[in-house]
């Protein structure tokens, strides 16, 4: 539990693309251990378990961005008390999105999707994605990835068996609609759906965490995304060597988890004068 007695108690994490809660499992039952109330939502239609969504992808294709956020703004208005917040890949972007909307105690971003205006784009980046990206029609579909591309932007640092492993435990597919539409956000005039607006004063202490071999969302992303927020709050960027994409579910996974609440727990509540706290400072 935390020690401080109007420290928060319970921890939303926000899931991303290709997986769904499942994937949090373990961080689930380690928080869960350390006294916490962990809460782990799915997106709207994403109440079926992964094998379902495999074999009809339909509540995939139907997702937005606008949806996400509206489903998951009323899991966490809908606590007592703010809560900290947890996002990996597209659920770091979404949780940038709700601390922008008054959401949470403080915010963590592992391996986080950019928000709109982070032109960061790393050529591992554009491979990864590409096999939703290379076809126009894809715009229109949900899109899978086969194991070798699963393993080329999720788990490129795993032994095969156990990139193999989670393929089979964790992956469905992702929209292509909100794929296509995040990278036209730049293009587009006006805000899109992962605008934020980055001099809000009024935002939780954000912390970005890369893995240093991440093919996806590589720490250049990272460090280029919490570049851009330009306001008097408290933002961060941990990077963690050796680590892939799936940083979640990988061989050390609990010092990330660890290192995750503990920095939020310091820096709840903290003012951008005071500058951020480390654990256990």
């Amino acid at each position: 539990m935390p020690d401080a007695p109007d420290a928060p108690d319970v921890i939303v994490l926000v899931h991303g693309f290709w997986v769904t809660p499942r994937s949090w499992e373990d961080w689930v039952a380690h928080y869960e251990s350390r006294g916490f109330t962990v809460l782990a939502p799915g997106y709207p239609g994403f109440e079926v378990e992964v094998e379902a969504l495999n074999a009809d992808p339909s509540p995939i294709e139907a997702l937005t961005v606008p949806a996400i956020i509206e489903h998951l703004e009323a899991v966490v208005k809908a606590l007592p008390e703010p809560p900290i917040i947890i996002g990996h890949s597209a659920g770091g972007a979404f949780t940038q999105i709700l601390l922008d909307h008054g959401c949470g105690a403080a915010g963590v971003a592992i391996c986080s999707a950019p928000t709109e205006g982070v032109r960061a784009t790393p050529l591992s980046q554009v491979r990864s994605t590409f096999p939703v990206l290379k076809s126009p029609a894809n715009r229109h579909k949900a899109v899978g990835f086969t194991h070798e591309q699963w393993r080329y932007a999720f788990t490129n640092t795993f032994d095969e068996a156990e990139s193999r492993r989670l393929y089979e435990r964790y992956a469905i597919p992702a929209s292509g609609r909100i794929l296509f539409n995040s990278v036209l956000a730049n293009f587009e005039p006006g805000p899109q759906d992962t605008w934020v607006d980055y001099r809000n004063d009024a935002r939780a202490p954000l912390l970005f965490i890369s893995g240093e071999d991440d093919h996806i969302m590589p720490p250049k992303v990272q460090r280029s995304n919490a570049a851009h927020y330009r306001s008097h709050t408290i933002t961060a960027v941990k990077e963690f060597p050796g680590r892939a994409h799936l940083i979640t579910a990988q061989e050390g996974w609990r010092e990330v988890a660890d290192y995750a609440l503990d920095w939020a727990l310091a820096n709840a509540g903290r003012r951008a004068d005071e500058g951020a706290a480390e654990p256990g400072s």
